[in-house]
């Protein structure tokens, strides 16, 4: 055990020591909030430009109340100047676009006959909205001309909006539903991006040392299985200490950003009260989305979240990386790796498209929750459910599938390991693994 904590402290120190990690351990956080700042800043921006097109109606149907204007679009009418000239004014001038509707005999043709003409592609949603604009008026001209009163259609209309709760009485929303699948997406995202750059850095750590023949005088006082298992453990420290860095970050963050909104976090803390109390604090909020928006993030399972994301992260980490670490001990470079790369990167792959595809439409569905429990794609796909609650027997069940998978994995991959880290000067098949795990001794 010794020598165990030797290899584990050095590969720590090795890992914190680094510049790049010291520096990335305290931008990271910094670079995340200030990119989501300026992506906001910049949809900000950009739905501040108002966009001016201009229409020619040859059919008579349409008025200014048709076009009324939005906060990013302004209509000008251009009937009288003909399609001819209002082209050459956009083209010349600091308009978006010229709109064209012809008068034809039908409804039908017109609908099908309506051009736009501008510089550049217009975005879809300005599309979108001038189409849904054209078909509100021609489906209304349509009622009236088959004696449809369009005026009683509009009175019958009753906007609905259902409730949600579970049976213990506590009251769920669309906006909460939305936040379970942002946490639940960012989470599994994040955490198979970690295991990928952990398990790969594994990796590359074990082609240095036997590039350089280090591991020779390594493996002469210690076994390739602790030596193996040791940097597993340094970097997964390494890591759960950067994630440590970045919580209390995040957190002053957090901190500071709700005291200049001037919000009280224990308004925030919800979860204890009755329907009829939280309907209120609700009805009080709803001229602040944001701190709605707060007051919902903090229903989340947080502390569960964070703690089942420390052990998805290791029990996922520890997993990929002693595959890593074989992939490492049997090649002699880097460029030998990919042929090795692709089945080890398929299931983080597949997990994540599952995770997406699957958990966001139907987090306790049948392939959800199969894929929840498979040890290789489980840390990702667990994870993404648990915001949408998940019972306590399921995830003992994934999590010690995980841990068996683990611990055998490791042995499996020691066997290739300790064979591999003395090998030099040819490139290995997969058929030359499997010899590996065969031998003795």
């Amino acid at each position: 055990m010794s020598k165990l904590n030797l290899i584990i402290q050095r590969e720590f120190i090795a890992k914190v020591r680094n510049k790049s990690f010291i520096v990335m351990t305290f931008l990271s956080p910094l670079i995340m909030v200030g990119m989501g700042f300026l992506v906001y800043f910049l949809m900000k921006k950009n739905n501040e430009k108002v966009k001016e097109i201009v229409y020619v109606d040859n059919s008579g149907l349409f008025s200014k109340d048709d076009f009324s204007d939005t906060k990013t679009i302004h209509y000008l009418d251009f009937t009288n100047q003909g399609i001819e000239e209002t082209k050459k004014k956009v083209e010349e001038g600091n308009y978006y676009g010229a709109l064209f509707i012809p008068k034809k005999d039908s409804l039908e043709l017109m609908a099908n006959s309506i051009e736009f003409y501008s510089k550049d592609s217009p975005g879809m949603s300005v599309m979108n909205t001038i189409e849904n604009k054209i078909e509100q008026k021609l489906r209304n001209e349509k009622l009236n001309n088959f004696g449809i009163d369009i005026a009683k259609i509009n009175a019958s209309r009753i906007q609905t909006d259902i409730k949600m709760y579970n049976f213990s009485g506590e009251q769920s929303s669309k906006l909460v539903n939305g936040l379970k699948i942002g946490v639940g997406a960012i989470a599994g995202y994040f955490l198979m991006m970690f295991v990928m750059i952990y398990g790969t850095s594994v990796m590359r750590s074990v082609i240095e040392e036997k590039t350089s023949r280090i591991i020779e005088v390594i493996v002469s006082s210690v076994k390739p299985f602790k030596l193996m298992l040791g940097k597993i453990i340094g970097n997964a420290s390494a890591g759960l200490l950067q994630f440590l860095i970045w919580g209390v970050i995040i957190f002053i963050l957090g901190t500071v950003a709700t005291s200049l909104l001037g919000i009280d976090m224990a308004e925030l803390q919800t979860t204890n009260l009755s329907v009829e109390q939280l309907e209120a604090a609700k009805k009080a909020a709803e001229g602040d989305k944001m701190q709605l928006l707060l007051q919902e993030v903090f229903r989340l399972p947080i502390l569960q979240l964070f703690i089942l994301f420390i052990f998805y992260f290791l029990g996922g980490y520890m997993l990929y990386s002693s595959l890593f670490a074989a992939v490492g001990a049997a090649v002699d470079n880097e460029t030998d790796t990919q042929q090795f790369m692709l089945p080890i990167m398929l299931p983080l792959i597949l997990a994540v498209y599952v995770g997406f595809a699957t958990v966001i439409n139907d987090p306790h569905g049948p392939i959800s929750v199969a894929f929840s429990h498979i040890p290789l794609t489980s840390p990702i796909v667990m994870l993404m459910r648990v915001p949408f609650g998940v019972s306590w027997g399921e995830l003992a069940l994934s999590m010690g599938l995980l841990l068996i998978t683990f611990v055998f994995m490791v042995w499996l991959a020691a066997k290739i390991y300790r064979v591999g880290i003395l090998m030099y000067g040819k490139k290995p098949t997969y058929k030359v693994l499997y010899k590996w795990l065969k031998y003795k001794g």
